[in-house]
Formats: structure tokens, sequence, C-alpha cells
């Protein structure tokens, strides 16, 4: 049978953009340059190459988000995804985290699944609690923060390293997992893989073909709202110690005072 791999991947404002939020206090989107979740293109990667060591496995890609969301999709296609889904609706604008897990739990059901691997956390709200929320949704076992991870006699087993041990976990399929930055250096799309990934078809799903209401997600069904956020101050100009001669007494004293020491 074939190994049926999903791969949840958001479209993030890049982080060397000016981002800001806009009006309505979500995200403005439209004033920043987006691109694939960095901590997403490792998820990507070890769907891969749990895909690649099985006998046969397919991996969907699938993300949330609006039109401009498409370009994670390409990306996931170029370094070898099979294919992409792509939920697009009005009414996602302001969904909160977990608005998104029940948009992708339905995605996921809908797609067909055996593995769902996810990121640790996103660039942008970086909260890391979406796998957990995707797993309880689909009430199936969850294996997060895996430094190695492996599929095998409908198994998935993976490495989570603490600060003082490392524990080895398992589960059995189907199941969540999310890989940490630590799992392996993500490809780099080839030639190939770009001019293959526009072959490769992208289906598009609304909240109607989710079988979800427009109530249940966006700034109307999230359970987290922004009340009210500054822009951040300007950075001020550092304090210069000049030594002469007694340039240690005074940089202990600066320090003592900024209660660093």
């Amino acid at each position: 049978m074939t190994l049926r791999i999903v791969v949840p991947v958001k479209f993030v404002p890049d982080a060397t953009g000016d981002r800001h939020f806009a009006e309505d206090l979500t995200t403005d989107r439209e004033a920043v340059d987006g691109l694939l979740s960095e901590l997403d293109e490792y998820a990507v990667e070890q769907a891969l190459q749990i895909s690649e060591a099985a006998d046969d496995a397919e991996v969907t890609v699938l993300t949330v988000g609006p039109e401009d969301a498409r370009d994670a999709l390409r990306k996931a296609l170029s370094m070898g995804a099979d294919k992409a889904v792509h939920v697009e609706d009005d009414d996602l604008h302001g969904t909160d985290a977990l608005g998104t897990s029940l948009v992708l739990a339905a995605a996921v059901e809908k797609a067909g699944f055996d593995l769902v691997v996810c990121g640790m956390a996103s660039t942008d709200g970086t909260m890391g609690v979406l796998p957990a929320l995707l797993a309880e949704r689909l009430g199936v076992p969850q294996v997060t923060l895996l430094s190695e991870v492996a599929v095998e006699g409908g198994t998935v087993t993976g490495r989570r390293d603490g600060d003082t041990a490392s524990e080895q976990l398992e589960a059995s399929l189907p199941a969540v997992v999310s890989v940490t930055d630590q799992s392996g250096e993500a490809r780099y799309p080839s030639f190939k893989g770009i001019i293959a990934a526009k072959k490769k078809p992208v289906e598009s799903w609304d909240l109607e073909d989710l079988d979800l209401d427009g109530e249940q997600v966006g700034l109307a069904g999230a359970w987290t709202a922004v009340d009210e956020a500054a822009a951040r101050p300007a950075r001020s100009a550092g304090t210069i110690v000049k030594d002469e001669g007694e340039g240690g007494k005074q940089l202990a004293e600066f320090l003592a005072g900024q209660k660093f020491i």
C-alpha cells in the first residue's frame, strides 16, 4: 500500500522585511514579501527522506492562506513533493492557531493520510502548538520535536533531544510528528525540480469543500486576538566608555547599573 504523507506548510512574511500590523491588528501580508517558512522546509525534507526509503509513498504538501501562499507550495513541490493542496477562502482572514488546526485537520482527512509531518513551529507566530492541536483533532498519536524520524512496518520512530538526555519515541500509524531544525539540512530545489513542479497537481479547496462554516474561523471564530500594538521604538545610541585608565571600573559600574552583573 502507498504510504500517504501530508506536510502542512505555511507562507510567512519574510523576516528580513519591514513587518507590521494592518488596521485590524492582523499581520499585514501585502506590505512585505512572503516565503515558505524555513522551519517547514525541514518537515518537507524529512517527508521526502521517508518517501525515498519506502517501497511506495506519496508526499502531499498542504497550506492554508491567501493566493500568494501558492509560492510556498511551489517551493515544496520543487524540492520533490508529489502534489499540493491549497485551502483558500476569504473567511479565513484572521484565523488563529486553533482555527488553523481545525481547517488543516479537515483538509488532511479529505486528502487521506498515514503520516503528517510538521515543522516545530512557524517562523512568524512561533507558537509551536499546531502539531499537538492537529493530532488531537485527528484523534491520532503525536510524536513531536524529533531530531530523527523514520517509518517502518506501520510504526513511526524518532529521537527527541533534550538539554540533558535524548528519548527514543515511537507511535503506530496513522500519526502526527514534528521535526526540529536539527533533523537535517533541507535540500535546495534543482533546476529539474523547479521545471517538474510546474506540472505537478495543485488542488484548490475552500471552506465549503471541507464542510466548515466561516463563523468557525477568521477573526469571528478566533480564541485569541491582538488588542493593541505599538511600533517598536527606534534604537537609541549606545553608551561609549573611553578607557583613560579607569575604563574597567567604568564598564563594571555601567554593567552593574543595568543589573547585568
